[in-house]
């Protein structure tokens, strides 16, 4: 039994040291399987002895191969869940990404397994964060859908990292998939369920958003864009600064990512939509709480109030609920995700209760 132990898109191989005529080549590590042993009781055993971790078997890559008179090789894939793979016998190991599969000399037994594990090397593992889903992650890239709005995006990623602009994705083109590939960015994406950002992380994302639109000063790139369409905008924004697209070491923020809304708007709807996922204004909050946190921002950012970021935040959210409407009904099928999850209509009535709620939020503020 042979293991495709497989993490976050890549696989682990292993480099023989004996016999001689196999060192220096490489495998999916494991064994013989042994009189009264199943399969995967095998694969367990044979991981936990040759490299000191423990796997979990979830499925079987199809056919087997020969590997001497009496000897067939099969192929269990297997999810790491305790310890880190060190070899015993082996002298080497390494993480490979599917385009990294030919990049080591396998054994003969392997080489049939590897077509089916670069597709499924290929799926990646799903990323947490964003909103519109897609995004898998494969060793140290994330690989997301493309539109007609993404060379207008890399160019504008491409011109930030110009720039000198942190927690940016690298742009490092598309797989075979048709996939864009952008660095993996570290870090904690906030549970955005069970949590609100700090103030210091609010006050980080709001002066990060005015170096952004600082930067994009002498960014000029007629699309297409993405986004829903503002009139007479007057920078180039994220539009979708949200938890969900961030993440963080501790209040530092790290990493900005899904950046397929990009596109002209304003510095006060950015803010706005910043305030609706972030203060939060989507569901209910105490006046003093949320004017103490509008002024942060508007501290933080310069050249508004608290007050005039909150009486964007209707019309920015409005904004949004017509975008994804028209995006659906073009047949946008990522926007069309989020009609799965109730929206925009669960967006309308969070939009409904804000209104409502308007008065005591004014109230909030000396």
């Amino acid at each position: 039994m042979g293991a495709a132990i497989v993490r976050h898109g890549r696989v682990l191989a292993a480099r023989r040291t004996t016999p001689p005529e196999a060192a220096g080549a490489w495998e999916l590590p494991g064994g013989k399987v042994e009189a009264g042993e199943r399969p995967d009781e095998a694969l367990v055993r044979e991981v936990r002895e040759e490299l000191g971790c423990t796997v979990l078997v979830t499925r079987a890559l199809t056919g087997s191969t020969e590997v001497r008179a009496g000897y067939v090789l099969r192929v269990l894939v297997a999810e790491l869940i305790e310890g880190e793979p060190t070899p015993h016998e082996h002298d080497a190991v390494r993480w490979l990404g599917p385009e990294e599969l030919d990049h080591v000399p396998w054994l003969g037994p392997d080489r049939p397994f590897l077509a089916e594990l670069r597709d499924l090397l290929l799926e990646g593992h799903r990323l947490e964060g964003g909103n519109v889903g897609g995004a898998v992650r494969i060793g140290r890239t994330v690989r997301r859908p493309t539109g007609a709005w993404t060379p207008s995006v890399h160019r504008l990623l491409t011109h930030l990292h110009g720039r000198g602009m942190p927690a940016i994705p690298d742009v490092l083109g598309t797989d075979v998939r048709g996939r864009e590939v952008l660095t993996y960015l570290p870090g904690r994406v906030p549970d955005v369920d069970a949590e609100q950002l700090t103030d210091a992380q609010l006050a980080e994302l709001c002066r990060w958003a005015r170096s952004l639109h600082d930067a994009v000063s002498d960014f000029d790139d007629p699309g297409p864009w993405r986004f829903f369409g503002v009139d007479q905008p007057t920078v180039l924004a994220h539009n979708d600064l949200a938890p969900y697209n961030l993440c963080f070491e501790g209040d530092r923020l790290v990493g900005v990512f899904d950046w397929d809304l990009a596109g002209p708007s304003t510095p006060l709807l950015e803010l706005a939509h910043c305030a609706w996922n972030s203060v939060p204004l989507f569901r209910p909050i105490a006046p003093a709480d949320a004017a103490r946190r509008l002024d942060l921002m508007a501290a933080s950012y310069g050249g508004f109030t608290g007050r005039e970021i909150l009486h964007a935040v209707p019309i920015r959210t409005q904004l949004a609920v017509d975008g994804i409407r028209a995006a659906v009904a073009v047949g946008d099928e990522t926007m069309r995700n989020l009609t799965a999850i109730g929206e925009p209509e669960n967006t309308e009535r969070a939009l409904a209760g804000l209104v409502a709620r308007m008065p005591q939020l004014e109230s909030g503020f000396a």
